[in-house]
């Protein structure tokens, strides 16, 4: 299992995860709830309590991962498997343009 707090600016807005079984999970967390209710991080990802699920990543951090020449440097540099969105989210996504940045969460 991988997962990875995803920010807002400098506000923890939630937390990504990506099961064992290659199911993804979103859930925002409660402060951000309770602080930010009308920030969500993508229009197809309003902010509640539920969490969000899917079998893909979902397309608001597909978006986030490079492409092209870049994807290609990333590849390159760190030996990740393009197919691997999860790695590459969590290698390239900590220093995003705009307001969304995502970190990995070590294992404990």
């Amino acid at each position: 299992m991988r997962r990875a707090k995803v920010f807002y600016g400098d506000e923890l807005a939630g937390i990504l995860t990506e099961s064992n079984d290659g199911d993804y999970l979103f859930e925002y967390t409660e402060g951000y709830i309770a602080n930010f209710p009308d920030q969500c991080i993508s229009l197809t990802m309003p902010v509640c309590k539920e969490t969000y699920k899917d079998n893909r990543l979902f397309p608001f951090f597909e978006g986030l991962i490079p492409e092209g020449w870049l994807l290609d440097v990333a590849y390159k540099n760190w030996k990740i498997n393009p197919n691997d969105r999860m790695g590459l989210l969590l290698t390239c996504c900590e220093n995003c343009i705009g307001a969304v940045s995502v970190k990995r969460i070590e294992d404990e």
